[in-house]
């Protein structure tokens, strides 16, 4: 059966391009259909179409562009007899029809649009211009949604909030991640080879705390440092994005020495998750494959009571939700996870690794 992917934009790193990577390994000969490809390395054997925005300013700026994909997504063209689509949807890519024809519609959902859905969950759901034209797009979103045939949801927590928004039931499908590969290696620090990296390994305070994530509001590593205050813990901080300086100024205030880590390469954040007392994921997440790679690397996890990321460990095994996000309580469940016998990192993980969301995806689209 000739199939299509279809995703939102493709960028260099992320996790919902990792699940389109790991659909259009699930099926090989299917298209992909994205609004605009700023990384057409990841994808240089397959055949990617792009949207008329692609070929506009609007691609370097996604919010001016945000209102525009509504329509850009509509009648696309199609150059094969596709038989379905699968949709990779986190803002409106499940909005996708083709020019002339019906074509059952199969929609992996990220989360329905935060901005006009949740603006609690988003900043940029908070401006007016926002706040005036959510009402319409609500409308258009919902009633949008009710045009595809199946509808998937990375966890319990997008699910309810898809029965909600968009008034449709949804099953579970947790995106894969990449937990063979994290397992694969006792000991990630053999695998770093950048003098720098491995300056840095040396370095290292014993033990300390981690936090990983795009440096960006929402994710509140402020919170990890705060948590490693109220316990006396080390920090290390690793990522990229534009709270760099933020974060930097408030590590340089701290009671506790903090290490901010830049992009890191994949094996040097895999050590430091297996070197890790215990990994802190303060925001409220979608789903939370970070969560998963520290379980991965054999290090239990805390985060807050509330979002998809709660499903991601077995509490008060390979991790504890703390009872909020207060700095005082995250640090209470540092203490807990801290004390925590080993678990079997294999075990825990299995059910997220990509053979079995293949399986599942195989089936929702079958």
């Amino acid at each position: 059966m000739t199939g299509l992917l279809v995703h939102e934009w493709i960028e260099s790193s992320g996790g919902a391009e990792n699940v389109l990577e790991a659909m259009a390994r699930a099926f090989p000969d299917a298209d992909i259909q994205c609004l605009w490809d700023d990384a057409p390395h990841r994808f240089a054997n397959r055949a990617v179409r792009e949207t008329w925005l692609a070929r506009t300013p609007l691609r370097r700026h996604k919010a001016l562009a945000l209102p525009f994909t509504v329509s850009a997504w509509r009648g696309l063209p199609a150059s094969r007899d596709y038989e379905w689509m699968l949709v990779s949807s986190h803002l409106f890519a499940h909005h996708a029809t083709l020019a002339g024809r019906d074509v059952p519609k199969y929609v992996y959902a990220h989360t329905p649009a935060r901005y006009i859905w949740n603006p609690e969950l988003d900043e940029r759901g908070n401006s007016l211009a926002v706040k005036a034209v959510s009402p319409l797009f609500q409308r258009i979103d919902r009633r949008r949604a009710q045009e595809a045939a199946a509808i998937a949801a990375n966890s319990a927590f997008v699910r309810d909030r898809i029965a909600q928004a968009w008034e449709r039931e949804a099953i579970v499908i947790h995106p894969p991640v990449a937990v063979e590969r994290i397992l694969s290696e006792s000991d990630w620090r053999t695998q770093v080879t950048d003098a720098e990296e491995l300056r840095l390994l040396e370095q290292l305070p014993t033990p300390f705390i981690l936090g990983a994530s795009r440096f960006i509001p929402y994710k509140r590593l402020d919170l990890v440092i705060a948590a490693g205050e109220r316990t006396g813990l080390p920090v290390v901080i690793a990522g990229r994005g534009p709270e760099e300086q933020r974060l930097r100024a408030i590590a340089a205030a701290a009671k506790v020495p903090v290490r901010i880590v830049v992009s890191p390469s994949d094996a040097l954040l895999y050590a430091l998750m297996q070197l890790a007392s215990v990994f802190v994921f303060p925001p409220v997440e979608d789903f939370g494959i970070v969560p998963v790679e520290a379980q991965a690397s054999g290090t239990p996890v805390v985060t807050g009571p509330v979002g998809g990321q709660v499903e991601t460990f077995v509490d008060g095994v390979s991790g504890i939700a703390a009872a909020s996000t207060d700095a005082g309580d995250l640090a209470d469940a540092v203490r807990r996870a801290a004390s925590l016998p080993s678990f079997d990192a294999h075990e825990t993980t299995a059910r997220f690794d990509e053979p079995a969301f293949r399986e599942h995806i195989d089936r929702f689209v079958s």
